[in-house]
């Protein structure tokens, strides 16, 4: 996590000397866990290094694309710019209580099976916190996601002509109008979520979310406007028109490939170059992508407007026995 980061929206008051080293709960935990970790449920996670493939042969030209702004102005200020009240707030769970206290509330908005069936509950705060920080960077980690592995592979269309690798992938694909199809229940559970009451449980964990990010190695940041500028980030993805052209990446080494599915990048070196929250935005689909942004644009909302009831419905403690996972 280097302190040079292009995407990096903290405010220089806040960058650590050091860094070591999400919406959601506030989409209520769910709907942040899901959407943070979106990119490991669509089963597409960049390796860490690539080599790069030969030139391709000449083509059409791509359609010309919007880009996204490359960075979010950083805002000069000395102390937090989107507070989290929750003075009036019921006090938060114990640490160690957080993860049984977060999936009762989930499973009773959602449903216990559906919430299990898509979220990693083990841990859930700082999964959250982590992935939020990671997703404006090049690179999220995907072992700390707070969702579960998709099913199947990503989907791809060969273009006409393409060579094949040793496994039978196209060179030269473009994503498949079917694999939208894949996000549905995902996109389906942010949605879902039922947003006052999500905001009003995030209020009531702050505390918990602060103290984490604190101690991932921000001791002068705010972790709420790291959120805020994360969900601006997101809504600010480019909206290409036509299929998205991929490019399967070279294996070097003795070692065959047998998951060619994780080795595809965007063709376009525009696209290629977002972050890899915005690179998951495109590739859910226009259409999951614009549902996603809605509901990215009124969490933000809530997030900043200064009369956003800072009180709602508490939701009970678990009791000691309760599994931290529903």
């Amino acid at each position: 996590m280097p302190d040079s980061d292009p995407q990096d929206f903290r405010p220089p008051s806040s960058l650590p000397r050091r860094a070591s080293p999400v919406g959601w709960v506030l989409a209520g935990v769910a709907g942040a866990a899901a959407l943070a970790g979106a990119a490991w449920w669509f089963g597409w996670i960049p390796p860490s290094s690539r080599m790069a493939e030969p030139p391709p042969a000449t083509r059409a030209p791509e359609p010309p694309v919007a880009e996204a702004p490359a960075s979010v102005p950083e805002p000069v200020a000395s102390g937090p710019q989107h507070p989290v009240d929750s003075a009036q707030a019921p006090p938060p769970p114990a640490p160690k209580d957080s993860d049984a206290f977060i999936a009762q509330a989930l499973g009773e908005w959602l449903g216990s099976d559906r919430i299990a069936a898509l979220l990693h509950l083990d841990d859930i705060v700082r999964r959250i916190v982590v992935t939020v920080d990671n997703l404006p960077r090049t690179q999220a980690p995907s072992r700390l996601w707070p969702v579960q592995p998709a099913p199947q592979h990503l989907a791809v269309q060969a273009e006409p002509g393409s060579a094949v690798d040793e496994n039978g992938a196209p060179l030269h694909a473009t994503i498949a109008a079917a694999n939208a199809a894949r996000y549905q229940a995902l996109v389906a559970l942010v949605e879902a979520v039922p947003r006052d009451r999500a905001v009003a449980l995030y209020r009531q964990l702050y505390p918990l979310f602060q103290q984490t990010y604190v101690d991932l190695g921000y001791p002068k940041g705010y972790f709420n406007d790291r959120l805020v500028a994360v969900l601006g980030h997101l809504q600010e993805t480019p909206e290409p028109r036509g299929p998205l052209r991929l490019q399967l990446t070279r294996v070097q080494g003795d070692v065959p490939s047998t998951r060619p599915w994780v080795r595809y990048e965007f063709a376009d070196p525009h696209l290629q170059a977002l972050s890899s929250g915005q690179k998951m935005m495109l590739r859910i689909g226009p259409e999951n992508a614009r549902r996603v942004k809605a509901v990215l644009a009124d969490l933000r909302r809530r997030l900043v407007s200064a009369n956003a009831p800072a009180q709602a419905a508490a939701v009970p403690a678990p009791s000691v026995a309760a599994s931290a996972a529903p």
